[in-house]
């Protein structure tokens, strides 16, 4: 068994003396994880951060082995190591993607959006946002999606202000009536109306469904807290 490509190392961690256990998300063959041998070494540790391209050569015997990876350096991303939030956010992104996809199972819409958002931290650009829909587009390829456009009571595309936490579905101010409150607000940058807290909204929304369905109904573990740990820090700012 053999791959040949280019990847993103989304999480490493020591295996025996010398060797690091690395997880690499690449958009042809998915998340891939494998040994490095050697890798706990000063000349392969600095290009096995996470957020590095890498050029990786991944073999294993069998199909179901972990097998072990030969790696030469690709394109680092020194920005994320730069500044507190984008290395939050990495260490997120990282977390919630070795939490959710089963190896060798491809997600390129995923990892070409994963890379987009990586580069938009390393850049230090104002990445907020483009987070909140990562997160919905990991939701949705993971066969959780919500459905936004148009209200689950009514049918219609306009004046959608909430989400029902048990569907996922849009829902209108006048057909919430008296269960807004039991509701999730829609934020602005989702389609719901204007907010002086939409960031927070969105997290919440986001975050509710990534831990009701993927992580309680689906994986059986609880969310990363590398997750928390950038909302929190999002929503401060």
């Amino acid at each position: 068994m053999e791959w040949r490509g280019e990847g993103t190392v989304i999480g490493r961690r020591a295996h025996g003396e010398h060797a690091v256990l690395l997880d690499v998300l690449s958009a042809e063959a998915g998340r891939i994880a494998g040994i490095v041998p050697g890798g706990a070494g000063r000349r392969k540790a600095a290009m096995l951060q996470p957020g590095h391209q890498v050029d990786a050569v991944w073999r294993a015997r069998l199909e179901d082995q972990l097998g072990t990876f030969s790696i030469e350096p690709g394109r680092a991303r020194p920005g994320l190591l730069a500044d507190a939030a984008a290395l939050d956010g990495m260490n997120a992104t990282a977390a919630l993607l070795r939490f959710a996809l089963p190896e060798r199972d491809p997600h390129p819409k995923l990892a070409e959006a994963s890379e987009r958002l990586w580069d938009l931290m390393d850049a230090g650009a104002d990445w907020a946002e483009d987070y909140v829909r990562w997160e919905m587009l990991l939701l949705d390829e993971m066969g959780f999606g919500l459905d936004l456009r148009r209200c689950a009571v009514t049918g219609a595309t306009e004046g959608l202000c909430y989400v029902s936490p048990s569907s996922g579905r849009a829902v209108t101010a006048a057909a919430a009536g008296d269960y807004a409150p039991r509701l999730l607000r829609l934020p602005q940058m989702l389609g719901g109306p204007q907010s002086n807290d939409d960031l927070a909204h969105a997290l919440l929304l986001t975050g509710h469904f990534l831990h009701h369905w993927l992580a309680e109904a689906h994986v059986s573990r609880p969310l990363p807290a590398a997750r928390q740990r950038l909302a929190a820090r999002l929503t401060r700012r």
